[in-house]
């Protein structure tokens, strides 16, 4: 790795955190409450009444309450939403946002950016844990455990993309809390850019220090901008492997740059 360096002014938030050594691994860890299975069984898009009303609730309490209280407890402020209204044309038959995953609430962060409701590929523990309603509500889609259900994971997949769904991923796989560098990215967002000839919308989750008001009030974390950065289209001249290889370290670079850094600690890939 390499000295990790920001721009003059970039926040740095201060942290006694000891990161893992692999930039994947998992920092936290949700307590396992129940056993999922997550095969060619599971229902990857739940066409249940029950799952179609709980959805619609979650996201009306998202689009009333969430999107405030981001402005209340987050300061969340918004940088190049111009690239999303000037490339309007570009997404008319969906898109792929990659986003530094940084916050509980940083998918969220997105979703206000882009105003849409997504769907996201979700690592199968955290369904495990209290959160696995909510997971799936938002958009959620586990990881499938074995071949079989992979195969019913990328229909899943297929069938949003014939509804012209937006869909999220967070190339770097895991969230680690308040972290700055921005972590090597994993191929799958690229991959599904280029199967669905969709663009990629870079994302970065930039910092700023809490101010006197809400540090009297205890609050201990920055507050938070999201920068949206220029859309990265598919190159259907390259083979599958180049392109998402070629929009990767694209994206990567574009987000290291909104988040403030000059020489980020971490390569693309690894």
């Amino acid at each position: 790795m390499q000295e990790h360096i920001v721009k003059e002014g970039t926040y740095v938030p201060p942290t006694d955190c000891v990161w893992p050594q692999k930039p994947d691994e998992p920092f936290l860890r949700p307590k396992h409450l129940r056993d999922v299975v997550v095969d060619q069984n599971y229902p990857f898009i739940d066409k249940s009444l029950k799952y179609f009303l709980w959805r619609n609730f979650v996201y009306a309490c998202i689009w009333t309450l969430v999107f405030f209280l981001q402005h209340v407890r987050y300061g969340i402020k918004f940088e190049g939403l111009q690239n999303l209204r000037k490339n309007k044309a570009l997404f008319k038959n969906g898109a792929v946002t990659v986003c530094n995953h940084v916050y509980r609430w940083d998918y969220l962060a997105v979703v206000q950016a882009v105003r849409k409701r997504l769907w996201f590929p979700a690592r199968a523990e955290n369904l495990m844990g209290k959160d696995a309603d909510l997971i799936r509500a938002v958009g959620g889609i586990p990881v499938a455990q074995n071949f079989s259900g992979t195969k019913k994971f990328y229909k899943a997949f297929d069938a949003l993309h014939e509804r012209k769904k937006w869909l999220h991923v967070f190339p770097e796989s895991c969230r680690w809390t308040w972290y700055q560098p921005i972590r090597p990215f994993k191929r799958g967002a690229f991959e599904f850019a280029r199967r669905y000839d969709i663009p990629v919308i870079p994302m970065a989750i930039r910092y700023r220090e809490a101010g006197a008001v809400r540090r009297f009030f205890g609050v201990k974390h920055p507050l938070v901008t999201l920068c949206v950065g220029e859309p990265i289209l598919p190159d259907q001249t390259l083979s599958a492997k180049q392109d998402a290889a070629r929009m990767l370290k694209e994206a990567h670079k574009q987000i290291v740059e909104l988040a403030g850094i000059v020489q980020n600690q971490w390569p693309a890939q690894i």
